[in-house]
């Protein structure tokens, strides 16, 4: 109830019996007892009158609602869950885009080597002519 293990039990009643005494441990144990008890109800009672006074719509309310951390988690989870996966959402097109960049270095390594194998073949069965091409239009015009 109060987190309490077996053995911390044990230790208090013996720690009650060495401070207390027998005689007056019970008498001790029955006013624990009552503030307990006391403060139970003290605790009920605001409960009951904090959702009376809120109204109807406030019915559900329980006093762990009150507590910031507890409010936000309990009615933002839907907003955090829509977060969450559009956070996946994005770490998937992240690796899509980085594969697809991979790719592209692939193929433009490829395309490079092949270019460069064409240029060396062509350059060693055609020679270049002396004569200067004319060009269909006028370099200097504007």
């Amino acid at each position: 109830m109060f987190g309490i293990d077996a053995i911390e039990l044990i230790l208090l009643i013996v720690l009650g019996v060495l401070l207390f005494g027998p005689e007056k441990l019970p008498e001790f144990s029955r006013k624990a007892a009552r503030v307990v008890v006391a403060v139970r109800d003290i605790a009920n009672n605001a409960q009951t009158q904090l959702r009376q006074e809120l109204g109807p719509e406030y019915a559900d309310l329980d006093i762990k609602d009150l507590n910031p951390k507890a409010f936000i988690s309990k009615h933002m989870s839907a907003e955090v869950a829509l977060i969450e996966e559009t956070k996946r959402e994005l770490r998937g097109a992240r690796d899509t885009v980085k594969e697809a960049q991979a790719s592209i270095k692939d193929a433009a390594t490829l395309a490079r080597s092949e270019t460069k194998g064409i240029e060396s073949a062509v350059k060693g069965k055609v020679s270049t002519p002396d004569v200067p091409i004319e060009l269909p239009f006028d370099l200097e015009a504007t």
